[in-house]
């Protein structure tokens, strides 16, 4: 993994409906995200925020996929940028914003790695397994799409991104700690062919199992892997201030396993932070675990 991390800030909350995601990348580096990513030996460049249009002064749009130009528009501009920063042999730290700008992290990330005919696995953190579409959502919220995009499922604006289709083959896409499914999501989620490690599988087998089989599905035949970090993926009771939060998820040390064992596989080419919304939070309580997870995920260890 490179030495320099470059910090991308997206202040994105065009795909959900509850406001103040957009201050998420805020919150994290008011939490110290810089710093202690020096503490940590790595060289850091924070290049600021994408431009991200603001709700106001757009309209929705289509309502089974609400603010969808405008999603596509920021998530080219964040593809581009994670792109030009492994060009440049630098690890892409991208902080959100709700989680449609997943879509741009991965069509970046796929887009570098294709020039050289590889492809990356991903493995996605989260309560939900955000692989709904227009047809299947029963909010018409972008945040709940993403992975079905990325895997060539939805909306052209967002599975062309990259100008691969898929950016990710199902085979190499791991979800951890899913526990909030709709019931149409379902379907696509059971006929794709990715590999889903619910709650249940987590209580059952534990983390470490867990973790072991995702990282070996997101690495089989791949040049890396892009981690998702949706911060729903705790339970509420450690990370409060989240977009949809849902009771049930992981806890503190479970969380911080699965980002040691992904720092241990040494195979993450890309890292993107999510759905922290400081307007809900307590003390920019989930901020701050944010951070920390960050530094598991980039290898800081206990002892």
């Amino acid at each position: 993994m490179p030495e320099k991390i470059r910090i991308i800030g997206v202040p994105m909350d065009l795909g959900q409906s509850r406001r103040g995601v957009d201050m998420g990348p805020s919150a994290l580096r008011v939490a110290g995200l810089h710093a202690r990513l020096k503490q940590l030996g790595r060289q850091v460049e924070d290049i600021g925020n994408v431009d991200v249009p603001q709700p106001e002064e757009q309209p929705y749009g289509e309502k089974r996929a609400r603010y969808l130009d405008e999603i596509a528009q920021a998530c080219k501009g964040l593809a581009d940028a994670v792109q030009k920063t492994l060009d440049e042999d630098m690890v892409p730290l991208i902080l959100g914003g709700d989680h449609s700008i997943a879509v741009g992290t991965t069509a970046g990330t796929a887009a570098h790695f294709n020039k050289e005919s590889k492809r990356i696995g991903v493995i996605w953190l989260d309560a939900h397994g955000d692989m709904n579409t227009p047809e299947s959502s029963p909010s018409g919220n972008v945040h709940g799409m993403p992975l079905a995009s990325i895997m060539g499922y939805g909306p052209p604006e967002l599975t062309e991104l990259a100008g691969i289709k898929p950016m990710v083959e199902p085979r190499n896409v791991a979800l951890v700690g899913i526990r909030d499914l709709d019931a149409k999501e379902r379907r696509l989620v059971k006929e794709s062919g990715v590999h889903i490690f619910t709650m249940r599988d987590i209580d059952e087998r534990g983390m470490r199992e867990v973790m072991a089989d995702a990282l070996r599905f997101a690495s089989d035949d791949t040049a890396g892997i892009s981690v998702s970090l949706d911060m729903d993926f705790v339970d509420p009771t450690d990370a409060p201030g989240v977009g949809t939060p849902v009771r049930g998820g992981v806890t503190y040390r479970e969380a911080h396993l699965a980002l040691e064992m992904i720092a241990d596989s040494r195979s993450m080419v890309s890292f993107e932070l999510v759905e922290v919304n400081p307007v809900i939070d307590l003390h920019n309580t989930t901020a701050l675990l944010g951070v920390e997870l960050v530094l598991s995920g980039l290898g800081k260890k206990i002892l």
